[in-house]
């Protein structure tokens, strides 16, 4: 396992970018318009991690701003950590057998959400794309909220 990054939800995407790059001095690594979904997400590395990150080899910070405002009350700014795993599937299964519950089942063999007792979101990626579906995974419904 290694640990990706961590999203935080921007109001103003330019604001956002004036504090984290030209303050506090992160460099942009990557940036993703997703027009179905109203939302672009600019990733964020430190300046000695930039090359890394670029290869996907140290965590970022990952930016998201959605288009349509909204106003972020009780931290849900902070969206979730990342981590991608070797196998979706047995690391689910492992997380499941200690008690831990899937809150968004690995359905598509890539992504799987789960939250620790504190409620914090933590999302788990399937490193170099995604498994074949699979059950029981593939029909498993949602639970509660990631």
């Amino acid at each position: 396992m290694n640990y990706l990054h961590t999203m935080v939800r921007v109001a103003d995407l330019d604001q956002a970018l004036a504090f984290y790059c030209g303050a506090l001095g992160l460099e942009e690594v990557s940036r993703f318009d997703n027009d179905g979904g109203r939302f672009t997400l600019v990733f964020l590395a430190a300046p000695d991690d930039v090359e890394a990150a670029r290869a996907q080899r140290a965590p970022t910070v990952e930016l998201t701003y959605n288009w349509d405002p909204e106003v972020y009350t009780g931290g849900r700014n902070f969206g979730h950590l990342a981590y991608a795993v070797d196998n979706i599937y047995e690391t689910c299964a492992r997380l499941q057998a200690a008690g831990v519950t899937i809150n968004r089942p690995p359905r598509d063999g890539h992504m799987a959400f789960v939250r620790s007792p504190d409620g914090v979101s933590v999302e788990l990626l399937q490193k170099n794309g995604s498994l074949p579906k699979a059950e029981p995974w593939a029909s498993m419904p949602n639970v509660g909220v990631w």
